[in-house]
């Protein structure tokens, strides 16, 4: 078998949460693009329809689920749903996550979005009820076919900030004033997430089901051009990521390429953690 070869995903089938996230869609293409049949599973159900019909549309077997990570109901119709419509499961992609976002109305009430003092308990839980105990149903759910056929390859997404502490400085305007902090869920939920990884990875020693994480660094979301210029400055390579530059990572965690890897964590973030 060619290297190239080895990239291949024919026959095989991906499930892919926050299938219609900024980094989702792009791993859902990217898993179609190499053969896969792929479930473009996200809680935005409308969206999700809109990746699918763009996948089938250009040749690939895809299907939208409308899915609520945090309900175990929802996490086993998935795998259901899945194995009825292809017969099999091979590939999971934990790329859903609450993306912190700056409250406006906080601003207004003179309270700083994200500052850790006054940060909510209802929006704490809500975090970790996504971005952790999320991860963890799917998996729960999403294994037991991999199970019975004896392999799999789980991708878990992670952060940069799950390694480090965000330095809160990038979160400043340019007249210096504060708009607001990296709530303390995202570090802690993304730490929680490699934890898994490597958790998950020993439990099926002597398995073929591999467990992987893969790190991105920031990705250039329309962010202000004096975030971007701060946050370049902190990378080696002296930018921001594209959208798409995860996906050569995604494909070699998910395929043959990676068959002997589990769990690592695959960094992608142009330099910001080598110093």
């Amino acid at each position: 078998m060619s290297i190239l070869d080895r990239f291949r995903l024919d026959g095989r089938v991906a499930v892919v949460t926050g299938g219609a996230g900024l980094l989702g869609a792009e791993f859902c293409r990217t898993l179609a693009e190499a053969g896969a049949a792929v479930v473009v599973a996200d809680i935005h159900e409308e969206a999700a329809e809109a990746v699918a019909r763009q996948l089938n549309q250009n040749g690939a077997s895809a299907f939208a689920f409308p899915l609520d990570v945090t309900r175990l109901p929802s996490t086993r119709e998935l795998v259901a749903e899945t194995l009825k419509r292809f017969g099999r499961l091979d590939i999971l992609v934990n790329s859903a996550a609450l993306d912190p976002k700056f409250d406006p109305q906080a601003l207004a009430r003179g309270i700083l979005p994200g500052r850790f003092e006054d940060f909510p308990l209802e929006m704490w839980n809500q975090a970790l009820a996504v971005n952790l105990t999320g991860v963890f149903l799917v998996t729960q759910a999403c294994v037991q076919p991999m199970l019975q056929q004896g392999k799999g390859s789980i991708i878990n997404i992670c952060s940069t900030y799950g390694l480090n502490g965000p330095d809160q400085r990038l979160y400043v305007n340019e007249k210096g004033e504060r708009i607001g902090y990296k709530p303390v869920y995202y570090t802690v939920t993304k730490a929680g997430v490699l934890g898994f990884t490597r958790y998950l990875a020993a439990y099926y020693a002597g398995t073929q089901i591999r467990v992987n994480a893969l790190t991105p660094g920031g990705v250039y979301n329309q962010h202000d051009e004096h975030f971007v210029r701060n946050y370049s400055a902190r990378t080696i390579l002296g930018r921001m990521a594209q959208k798409d530059e995860m996906n050569g990572a995604l494909l070699f965690l998910a395929s043959d390429a990676s068959s002997y890897m589990t769990g690592a964590n695959l960094i992608v973030d142009g330099g910001w953690t080598a110093w």
